[in-house]
């Protein structure tokens, strides 16, 4: 296989990996979401399953279609097809997806009022958690005390993948990220008193438990849903089987 071809390897899974599952903040490669990658010289072909065959349609729309938008950003790919396996509605969503039909135009009259207010709500729980990490994080370090935390700023926090988390989270719902921005917010963007902290980390708190567990639980799904079929490695996790037959001159 030649270089280029190695590198587009590379770049479709970087492409997919920047999806995430809207209700567990976490990247479908990560997951196990991915079943398969197939890479010819016509495009490329990705099939994806899920921990259960009821998981939320909702859900399962918002993944295959950002799988989507995130492989058409990829120079060169070609053609992309994005398939659902194993769905209760993976017919329906295949098909929706293959005539370019939207998600209204995909389940009509069942589609939700607003998908993306359902991702919206799911990106605010997903910086809920991701500032609770951090906060938490200054505590233990013992750099900071609670009554402190209402005025913990960006530049004083780590340089770390708790911040780099963080700094994401806020960007997708439109917070600030500017050096001196205040870490520890309400619901609507605004500042705290020292008062309101203990309340609203214990809040934050019980969204990221949450979160979490849903995220092992969905592994534990996975799992045992395909524990026959001979995908998951000696450690129990699901590799993507990734095949590339495409060739440069």
């Amino acid at each position: 296989m030649t270089t280029e071809a190695i590198s587009l390897d590379a770049e479709v899974m970087a492409a997919l990996g920047s999806v995430v599952d809207p209700e567990l903040d976490e990247p479908i490669t990560g997951l196990g979401f991915i079943r398969s990658v197939a890479i010819s010289l016509e495009g490329v072909a990705v099939h994806l399953r899920l921990p259960t065959s009821f998981c939320s349609p909702n859900f399962a729309y918002l993944m295959v279609s950002d799988a989507y938008d995130a492989l058409s950003a990829v120079p060169g790919i070609g053609r992309i097809l994005v398939e659902l396996d194993d769905h209760h509605d993976s017919e329906k969503i295949n098909a929706g997806m293959a005539a370019g039909l939207g998600y209204r135009g995909t389940f009509g009259v069942e589609a939700e009022d607003s998908l993306e207010g359902l991702r919206a709500t799911f990106q605010r729980k997903a910086h809920l958690a991701a500032m609770e990490r951090v906060c938490m994080e200054m505590l233990r370090r013992e750099t900071w005390t609670p009554e402190e935390l209402p005025l913990l700023e960006l530049s004083d926090l780590p340089e770390d993948s708790r911040k780099g988390a963080l700094l994401r989270r806020r960007e997708a719902i439109g917070l600030p990220n500017s050096p001196h921005s205040l870490v520890l917010l309400n619901e609507r963007g605004e500042s705290l008193s020292a008062g309101e902290v203990s309340l609203r980390l214990r809040f934050a708190r019980t969204t990221r438990i949450a979160i979490e567990g849903n995220a092992h639980f969905c592994r534990g799904l996975l799992g045992t849903r395909y524990a026959d079929t001979g995908e998951a490695g000696p450690d129990g996790a699901f590799a993507t089987v990734i095949t590339n037959t495409r060739r440069t001159s």
